[in-house]
């Protein structure tokens, strides 16, 4: 990364998500720290205490940097972190929409509540942050990026999660919608797609699948697949950051309504 960028000072920038439990990765985390690398004041925020810890780790590193926490799922929880985030930092110029949770189980077994926990956190959520940080961008007038994650699965869905690849299909929806109904007022809305990405939701996903899809040992799946891809390795925090960062940036002002890959070439489309 050019370290003398500094494309977001003075910008209030809000990245929910959560912390993870085993320091394994962190997507989220990720692209807080980029963002207050270039100057952004930053807020990360989850449903669980630890998210503190990632704020804490911003602010050691001389970073301006806040956390909340917060249920992405409750609308008044919602708009009242908006309102914190603007009494301490300012209005709000880019929300990165990252919070997701995966349930992988055979469909026999899929329950109700599990279909209802995904599709609320991955879909309802990730609306409900962009319709409270839309509503406060246009109050403002001067324009604003909503960028979302979503996922390989919004590209092509896998087997023992039709409600993770439903609830990203569902991301994509709301981003394209949402892109073309602000565009004339100057906030694009842009949503990710990451590939196989170091993290804990990894690991999770190699041990379940690997249980489900044949006899693997912890790891040996992920790494059968990290070989197909076309660059050989997983990602990381870093690598998706650096996207985010851009889409953020004045250099993507004519950019809205794109869903982008990044996973090392997993998915050409």
């Amino acid at each position: 990364m050019a370290q003398a960028l500094k494309r977001f000072e003075n910008k209030v920038v809000v990245v929910t998500g959560r912390k993870p439990r085993h320091r394994t990765g962190y997507i989220g985390l990720g692209i807080a720290e980029r963002f207050a690398q270039e100057g952004a004041k930053v807020c990360v925020t989850a449903n669980e205490k630890s998210v503190h810890d990632a704020a804490a780790q911003l602010r050691e590193r001389g970073f301006n940097a806040l956390s909340v926490e917060m249920d992405v799922t409750d609308k008044a929880q919602v708009v009242a972190f908006y309102d914190e985030v603007a009494a301490k930092l300012g209005e709000v110029d880019v929300s990165v929409q990252n919070a997701g949770v995966i349930i992988i189980v055979k469909l026999p077994e899929l329950t109700e509540s599990e279909w209802d926990k995904v599709m609320a956190v991955n879909t309802k959520g990730m609306f409900l942050c962009c319709q409270e940080a839309a509503t406060r961008m246009l109050r403002a007038g001067k324009g604003g990026r909503l960028i979302n994650t979503a996922s390989g699965q919004a590209r092509q869905g896998f087997v023992y999660t039709p409600h993770y690849a439903a609830s990203k299909f569902g991301v994509l929806g709301i981003t394209q919608s949402l892109a073309k109904e602000l565009a004339p007022t100057g906030i694009t809305v842009n949503a990710f797609c990451p590939g196989i990405i170091t993290t804990d939701m990894w690991s999770y996903n190699d041990e379940a699948w690997g249980k489900l899809l044949g006899d693997y040992q912890p790891g040996e799946l992920m790494a059968e697949w990290v070989a197909n891809i076309p660059m050989k390795r997983a990602g990381n925090g870093g690598d998706v950051a650096g996207l985010v960062a851009f889409l953020a940036s004045d250099d993507a002002a004519y950019i809205t309504g794109q869903m982008i890959n990044v996973d090392g070439g997993m998915f050409m489309s």
